[in-house]
């Protein structure tokens, strides 16, 4: 596919959400290879800001880029909006330190852009392909970006005071960002307004630019664009934060309660894995290296990366977030934060979302697979779930449960046979248990 830059210049007027100034922004055409690039004409010699993960500064409801003493602020919208449309070369000029904040959506930048007239140009574009798991988790919030020929985004936006969750999955082109993205505005709580008044923000905020949720209330100008529109605005800041990665992405990117902090932490794993496979001569990056399949004796828990290094499934088939503790080689507590954004929750059921029996019973399987792995006596063997006993479901689990793993290994013979006991917990009550046995084979046996 070629790069694509803009026919001619476009301008368009507004106000700043955070600063409250008055601002001119200005599309210009770009050669190829040249990237978005920010141009400050308002300070002396005309400065220029490169998007860049390296340059990232404040992330407070925004995101800021840097460059010296030269900043601009809120730059994820015009990002996307460039982004979104295929746009890999231009010149964004603005003679104030944030672009207008307009209707507060993408849509007024997408109109700028199709009236400057997207124009191919003689280099191809260079993406960069994901070919491994790359994950970044903060409390109850994760972003996980998953190889995948193209960009695909499945996100679930909700908030810590219950006011809305919401769930969506969109393969991104220009078609589908334009009509089900580019319109979503942004959107605030509005018992965080004046929090946000004392750290200086949006100075220029109001009813045309935001969407404000009050209770069980929607306070806006118009009615909502699509029903789901908070969830879409989350998407259209992913589309614009991934821009500092320097290179358009190939990859389906599942978040839950994402934001700027989180995509940008993301944003700098992969330009980390990026650089690191330059360096082994501009090879892709690979599978984790041979001996990290097996949990290492000093590990006393598992991040996200580490399961991902020792269990096979992938979503939507990972059924084990974290191991909290290891305690020895024959007990561990793991969890599964269980969120509206599950796709079997679409038709288990309508209206009445409950996890599957199976599928926590999946979770049980996967959380012993991984305690088996702590034993040394078993390197280079795994293990395939034989049977369950004793299977008992007490209790629904639902959407906002986090899901407590406890396994104990309690018996092996010798190196074919071993059998755990796993019970899973919501808010310490029981809500399954069983007995389960595999059969332990040899790695190269499995195929």
């Amino acid at each position: 596919m070629k790069q694509r830059t803009l026919a001619r210049a476009v301008s368009i007027k507004g106000t700043g959400l955070h600063t409250g100034n008055p601002v001119q922004l200005t599309f210009k055409p770009a050669p190829a290879n040249h990237g978005l690039v920010f141009k400050r004409l308002d300070l002396n010699g005309q400065p220029e800001v490169h998007p860049r993960i390296e340059s990232v500064g404040d992330l407070v409801r925004n995101t800021t880029v840097q460059e010296g003493h030269t900043k601009v602020h809120l730059v994820e919208h015009v990002l996307s909006a460039l982004h979104g449309c295929g746009i890999d070369n231009a010149v964004i000029e603005m003679d104030a330190s944030e672009p207008p904040i307009m209707d507060g959506s993408a849509r007024p930048f997408v109109a700028l852009i199709q009236e400057a007239g997207p124009v191919e140009q003689d280099k191809e574009r260079v993406y960069y392909e994901l070919d491994a798991p790359v994950s970044v988790m903060k409390g109850n919030r994760s972003i996980i970006a998953l190889p995948f020929d193209g960009l695909k985004i499945t996100c679930t936006s909700t908030d810590d005071r219950g006011y809305h969750t919401q769930h969506l999955s969109l393969t991104i082109d220009p078609d589908t960002y334009i009509s089900q993205i580019a319109p979503s505005r942004t959107f605030t709580i509005y018992e965080d307004i004046e929090e946000l008044l004392k750290l200086g923000k949006i100075r220029g905020g109001s009813l045309d630019s935001a969407v404000v949720i009050k209770g069980g209330n929607i306070l806006s100008k118009e009615p909502l664009r699509f029903r789901d529109e908070f969830v879409r605005h989350k998407m259209l800041d992913i589309i614009g934060d991934i821009v500092l990665l320097g290179m358009p992405l190939k990859a389906h990117i599942v978040a839950t309660c994402p934001g700027h902090q989180l995509n940008a932490e993301l944003t700098k794993a992969l330009f980390d894995r990026r650089a690191e496979a330059t360096k082994r001569g501009g090879k892709k990056a690979s599978a984790p290296a041979e001996g990290k399949a097996m949990v290492q004796a000093h590990e006393t828990s598992l991040d996200i990366r580490r399961v991902l290094d020792m269990l096979p499934h992938r979503y939507p088939f990972l059924m084990i977030d974290r191991v909290t503790e290891f305690r020895g080689e024959d007990e561990l507590t793991a969890i599964k934060n269980v969120t509206i954004n599950e796709p079997f929750f679409q038709g288990h059921f309508p209206g009445n979302p409950v996890m599957p029996g199976v599928l926590q019973l999946e979770a049980m399987a996967q959380a012993a697979g991984l305690l088996m792995l702590r034993r040394g006596s078993l390197e280079g063997k795994t293990s395939l779930f034989m049977s369950a006993d004793k299977v008992k479901f007490r209790k629904p689990v639902r959407p906002g449960d986090r899901l407590v793993v406890t396994a104990k290994l309690t018996k092996t013979r010798g190196t074919k046979l071993a059998s755990a006991e796993v019970v899973c917990t919501v808010d310490g009550a029981v809500v399954s248990s069983a007995d389960l046995m595999f059969a332990i084979v040899d790695e190269a046996e499995v195929g």
